[in-house]
Protein backbone atom coordinates (compact mmCIF):
# COMPACT_ATOMS: atom_id res chain seq x y z
CA UNK A 1 0.00 0.00 0.00
CA UNK A 2 1.40 3.43 -1.07
CA UNK A 3 0.26 6.69 1.78
CA UNK A 4 1.26 10.11 1.06
CA UNK A 5 1.22 11.70 4.70
CA UNK A 6 1.02 14.92 5.44
CA UNK A 7 1.75 16.21 9.05
CA UNK A 8 1.75 19.88 10.03
CA UNK A 9 2.04 21.40 13.94
CA UNK A 10 1.02 24.91 14.76
CA UNK A 11 1.92 26.79 17.92
CA UNK A 12 0.85 30.09 18.51
CA UNK A 13 1.75 32.49 21.15
CA UNK A 14 0.00 35.59 22.52
CA UNK A 15 3.41 37.25 22.76
CA UNK A 16 6.67 37.34 20.42
CA UNK A 17 9.13 34.29 21.40
CA UNK A 18 12.63 33.61 20.88
CA UNK A 19 15.59 31.24 21.08
CA UNK A 20 13.08 28.52 20.30
CA UNK A 21 15.29 25.25 20.29
CA UNK A 22 14.14 21.88 19.07
CA UNK A 23 13.70 18.52 17.82
CA UNK A 24 11.21 16.04 15.82
CA UNK A 25 10.44 12.93 15.58
CA UNK A 26 8.58 12.72 12.10
CA UNK A 27 10.53 10.47 9.56
CA UNK A 28 9.09 7.06 8.52
CA UNK A 29 11.30 4.47 9.07
CA UNK A 30 12.44 2.28 6.27
CA UNK A 31 12.54 -1.30 6.96
CA UNK A 32 11.72 -4.83 6.22
CA UNK A 33 7.95 -3.97 6.60
CA UNK A 34 7.78 -0.17 4.97
CA UNK A 35 9.58 2.18 2.47
CA UNK A 36 9.88 5.85 2.69
CA UNK A 37 10.54 7.17 -0.27
CA UNK A 38 10.18 10.40 0.43
CA UNK A 39 10.20 12.83 3.58
CA UNK A 40 11.16 16.57 3.70
CA UNK A 41 10.10 19.10 6.64
CA UNK A 42 9.59 22.81 6.29
CA UNK A 43 10.32 25.22 9.72
CA UNK A 44 8.52 28.79 9.64
CA UNK A 45 10.20 30.76 10.51
CA UNK A 46 12.78 29.37 8.67
CA UNK A 47 15.55 27.66 10.01
CA UNK A 48 18.11 24.95 8.77
CA UNK A 49 17.46 21.45 9.60
CA UNK A 50 20.47 18.91 11.77
CA UNK A 51 19.52 15.41 10.66
CA UNK A 52 20.91 12.82 12.97
CA UNK A 53 19.64 9.33 14.65
CA UNK A 54 19.47 8.36 17.80
CA UNK A 55 20.14 5.04 19.91
CA UNK A 56 17.31 3.42 18.42
CA UNK A 57 17.87 4.43 14.89
CA UNK A 58 14.37 6.94 15.10
CA UNK A 59 15.60 10.28 12.71
CA UNK A 60 16.17 13.02 14.00
CA UNK A 61 15.76 16.43 12.99
CA UNK A 62 16.59 19.61 15.26
CA UNK A 63 16.47 23.24 14.23
CA UNK A 64 16.40 26.68 16.42
CA UNK A 65 14.66 29.39 15.31
CA UNK A 66 16.27 32.65 17.40
CA UNK A 67 14.78 35.22 15.68
CA UNK A 68 11.35 37.19 17.69
CA UNK A 69 8.23 35.40 16.55
CA UNK A 70 4.60 34.32 17.11
CA UNK A 71 4.02 31.24 15.59
CA UNK A 72 5.88 28.00 14.66
CA UNK A 73 4.83 26.00 11.97
CA UNK A 74 6.34 22.08 11.38
CA UNK A 75 5.11 20.93 8.02
CA UNK A 76 6.19 16.98 7.67
CA UNK A 77 5.47 15.47 3.98
CA UNK A 78 6.07 11.55 3.21
CA UNK A 79 5.72 9.30 0.63
CA UNK A 80 5.61 5.52 2.22
CA UNK A 81 5.28 2.24 0.62
CA UNK A 82 4.23 -0.67 3.42
CA UNK A 83 4.73 -4.41 2.76
CA UNK A 84 2.17 -5.79 4.40
CA UNK A 85 4.50 -8.65 5.58
CA UNK A 86 4.54 -7.68 9.89
CA UNK A 87 2.73 -10.73 10.22
CA UNK A 88 5.23 -13.42 9.09
CA UNK A 89 7.08 -16.06 11.72
CA UNK A 90 9.91 -17.15 10.23
CA UNK A 91 10.06 -20.01 12.97
CA UNK A 92 7.38 -21.38 15.51
CA UNK A 93 9.25 -22.45 18.25
CA UNK A 94 7.16 -25.11 21.01
CA UNK A 95 5.88 -23.18 24.35
CA UNK A 96 9.04 -24.80 26.45
CA UNK A 97 11.33 -23.53 23.90
CA UNK A 98 9.66 -20.00 23.47
CA UNK A 99 10.42 -19.08 27.27
CA UNK A 100 13.60 -20.84 27.25
CA UNK A 101 15.00 -18.38 24.24
CA UNK A 102 13.12 -15.48 26.47
CA UNK A 103 15.45 -16.48 29.96
CA UNK A 104 18.59 -17.12 27.58
CA UNK A 105 21.08 -14.80 28.53
CA UNK A 106 21.73 -13.75 24.88
CA UNK A 107 18.37 -11.93 25.01
CA UNK A 108 18.49 -10.55 28.28
CA UNK A 109 21.49 -8.78 27.73
CA UNK A 110 20.45 -7.74 24.02
CA UNK A 111 16.97 -6.22 24.97
CA UNK A 112 17.57 -5.66 28.72
CA UNK A 113 16.24 -1.84 27.89
CA UNK A 114 12.83 -3.68 27.13
CA UNK A 115 12.74 -5.92 29.63
CA UNK A 116 13.24 -3.00 32.38
CA UNK A 117 10.75 -0.78 33.64
CA UNK A 118 10.21 3.24 32.92
CA UNK A 119 8.21 5.89 34.26
CA UNK A 120 5.44 5.62 31.72
CA UNK A 121 5.38 1.66 32.23
CA UNK A 122 6.16 1.36 36.12
CA UNK A 123 4.01 -1.79 37.58
CA UNK A 124 2.46 -1.94 40.89
CA UNK A 125 0.90 -5.00 42.29
CA UNK A 126 -2.32 -3.79 40.54
CA UNK A 127 -0.51 -4.01 37.25
CA UNK A 128 0.95 -7.41 37.93
CA UNK A 129 -2.31 -9.28 39.05
CA UNK A 130 -3.73 -8.12 35.51
CA UNK A 131 -0.62 -9.42 33.73
CA UNK A 132 -0.69 -12.60 35.56
CA UNK A 133 -4.64 -12.84 35.00
CA UNK A 134 -4.05 -12.82 31.22
CA UNK A 135 -1.13 -15.69 30.98
CA UNK A 136 -2.61 -19.06 29.80
CA UNK A 137 -0.51 -22.06 31.32
CA UNK A 138 0.91 -23.65 28.04
CA UNK A 139 0.66 -20.72 25.94
CA UNK A 140 3.79 -19.65 23.57
CA UNK A 141 4.97 -16.12 24.02
CA UNK A 142 3.46 -15.22 20.35
CA UNK A 143 -0.59 -16.69 21.75
CA UNK A 144 0.61 -14.60 25.00
CA UNK A 145 0.73 -11.78 23.73
CA UNK A 146 -2.24 -12.03 21.23
CA UNK A 147 -3.73 -12.60 24.88
CA UNK A 148 -2.68 -9.54 26.24
CA UNK A 149 -3.61 -7.82 23.23
CA UNK A 150 -7.63 -9.33 23.81
CA UNK A 151 -7.54 -8.44 27.27
CA UNK A 152 -6.96 -5.00 26.80
CA UNK A 153 -9.31 -3.95 23.77
CA UNK A 154 -11.91 -6.00 25.86
CA UNK A 155 -11.52 -4.46 29.55
CA UNK A 156 -10.87 -1.09 28.71
CA UNK A 157 -12.85 1.64 27.05
CA UNK A 158 -11.52 3.88 24.11
CA UNK A 159 -12.10 6.87 25.78
CA UNK A 160 -10.19 10.29 24.44
CA UNK A 161 -9.27 12.92 27.23
CA UNK A 162 -10.12 10.34 30.05
CA UNK A 163 -5.98 10.49 30.63
CA UNK A 164 -3.04 12.60 30.30
CA UNK A 165 0.47 12.18 28.94
CA UNK A 166 1.75 10.77 31.77
CA UNK A 167 -0.99 8.74 32.91
CA UNK A 168 0.18 5.22 34.16
CA UNK A 169 -0.64 1.66 33.84
CA UNK A 170 -1.76 1.82 37.80
CA UNK A 171 -4.14 4.91 37.03
CA UNK A 172 -5.40 3.21 33.71
CA UNK A 173 -6.42 0.50 35.75
CA UNK A 174 -8.10 2.79 38.16
CA UNK A 175 -10.37 4.94 35.39
CA UNK A 176 -10.45 1.70 32.86
CA UNK A 177 -10.63 3.94 30.32
CA UNK A 178 -7.75 5.86 28.04
CA UNK A 179 -6.37 6.24 24.54
CA UNK A 180 -3.76 3.97 22.89
CA UNK A 181 -0.49 5.93 23.97
CA UNK A 182 -1.66 3.84 27.34
CA UNK A 183 -2.66 0.62 26.41
CA UNK A 184 0.42 0.69 24.50
CA UNK A 185 1.99 1.01 27.90
CA UNK A 186 -0.17 -1.10 30.24
CA UNK A 187 0.62 -4.09 27.37
CA UNK A 188 4.52 -3.23 27.64
CA UNK A 189 4.28 -3.32 31.46
CA UNK A 190 2.45 -6.84 31.27
CA UNK A 191 4.96 -7.89 28.77
CA UNK A 192 8.08 -6.85 30.92
CA UNK A 193 6.52 -8.49 33.71
CA UNK A 194 6.26 -11.86 32.31
CA UNK A 195 9.87 -11.84 30.40
CA UNK A 196 8.89 -10.59 27.16
CA UNK A 197 11.28 -7.56 25.39
CA UNK A 198 8.66 -4.67 24.34
CA UNK A 199 8.76 -1.44 22.48
CA UNK A 200 6.58 1.94 22.02
CA UNK A 201 5.77 1.94 18.72
CA UNK A 202 4.62 5.42 17.55
CA UNK A 203 3.25 6.67 13.85
CA UNK A 204 -0.26 6.66 11.79
CA UNK A 205 -2.70 4.09 11.20
CA UNK A 206 -4.60 4.75 7.77
CA UNK A 207 -8.70 3.83 8.82
CA UNK A 208 -10.34 5.54 5.82
CA UNK A 209 -11.39 2.64 4.74
CA UNK A 210 -13.22 1.59 8.06
CA UNK A 211 -16.97 2.48 8.07
CA UNK A 212 -18.37 4.83 10.31
CA UNK A 213 -14.81 6.15 10.87
CA UNK A 214 -13.03 9.57 9.79
CA UNK A 215 -9.44 9.72 9.96
CA UNK A 216 -8.87 12.64 11.89
CA UNK A 217 -5.88 13.41 13.81
CA UNK A 218 -6.65 11.29 17.34
CA UNK A 219 -7.59 8.41 14.93
CA UNK A 220 -4.41 8.67 12.34
CA UNK A 221 -1.77 9.34 14.75
CA UNK A 222 -1.54 6.42 16.18
CA UNK A 223 0.87 4.09 19.12
CA UNK A 224 1.12 0.56 19.39
CA UNK A 225 3.41 -2.23 20.51
CA UNK A 226 6.58 -4.16 19.08
CA UNK A 227 6.91 -7.40 21.07
CA UNK A 228 10.36 -10.07 20.69
CA UNK A 229 8.46 -13.36 19.70
CA UNK A 230 11.66 -16.06 19.63
CA UNK A 231 12.16 -17.75 16.27
CA UNK A 232 10.92 -14.05 14.27
CA UNK A 233 11.85 -11.15 15.74
CA UNK A 234 9.71 -8.19 16.34
CA UNK A 235 5.86 -7.66 15.58
CA UNK A 236 3.68 -5.47 15.96
CA UNK A 237 0.69 -5.66 18.09
CA UNK A 238 -2.10 -3.45 18.70
CA UNK A 239 -4.34 -3.75 21.70
CA UNK A 240 -6.30 -0.66 20.56
CA UNK A 241 -7.77 -2.52 17.66
CA UNK A 242 -7.39 -5.38 18.64
CA UNK A 243 -5.29 -7.12 15.59
CA UNK A 244 -1.33 -7.38 14.52
CA UNK A 245 -0.28 -4.59 12.66
CA UNK A 246 -0.58 -4.88 8.71
CA UNK A 247 -0.14 -2.73 6.04
CA UNK A 248 -2.25 -0.21 7.01
CA UNK A 249 0.29 1.09 9.41
CA UNK A 250 2.87 3.68 8.72
CA UNK A 251 5.68 3.33 11.80
CA UNK A 252 7.73 6.89 12.55
CA UNK A 253 10.40 5.32 15.30
CA UNK A 254 10.15 3.10 18.72
CA UNK A 255 11.55 3.62 22.14
CA UNK A 256 11.03 2.46 25.81
CA UNK A 257 7.68 4.42 25.95
CA UNK A 258 6.12 7.46 24.81
CA UNK A 259 9.33 9.68 26.44
CA UNK A 260 11.71 8.33 24.06
CA UNK A 261 9.66 9.30 20.52
CA UNK A 262 7.86 12.30 21.56
CA UNK A 263 7.33 13.49 17.54
CA UNK A 264 7.74 17.46 18.36
CA UNK A 265 9.68 18.83 21.97
CA UNK A 266 11.30 21.81 22.40
CA UNK A 267 11.92 24.88 24.61
CA UNK A 268 11.85 28.73 23.91
CA UNK A 269 12.12 32.14 25.47
CA UNK A 270 9.14 34.10 26.15
CA UNK A 271 5.58 33.85 27.23
CA UNK A 272 4.18 30.53 28.51
CA UNK A 273 0.89 30.77 26.93
CA UNK A 274 0.68 28.96 23.64
CA UNK A 275 -1.85 27.21 21.89
CA UNK A 276 -0.88 24.03 19.88
CA UNK A 277 -2.60 22.42 16.81
CA UNK A 278 -1.94 19.44 14.93
CA UNK A 279 -3.67 18.50 11.60
CA UNK A 280 -2.51 15.19 10.07
CA UNK A 281 -4.20 13.68 6.48
CA UNK A 282 -2.47 10.04 5.58
CA UNK A 283 -3.91 9.34 1.99
CA UNK A 284 -4.07 5.68 0.65
CA UNK A 285 -2.91 6.60 -2.95
CA UNK A 286 -2.58 2.91 -4.85
CA UNK A 287 -3.21 -0.33 -3.14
Amino acid sequence: MKFKICHVTTYRYDEPVTDSVNEIRLAPRTNYRQSCYHHSVAIEPNAPLLTYEDGFGNRIHAFTVNASHRELVIRSESTVVTHDNDGLRKRVLTPEEDWAALASDAVQNKYAEYLIPTPYTEANDAVAAFAASCRRPGAGVYEQTMELVSSIYKEFEYRPNATRIGTTPAELLEGRAGVCQDFAHLMIAACRLSGIPARYASGYHFIGDLQSRAADFEQASHAWVEAYIPGTGWLGFDPTNNHRVDGRYIKLGHGRDYLDIVPVKGIYRGTPNQRLFVDVDVQLIDK
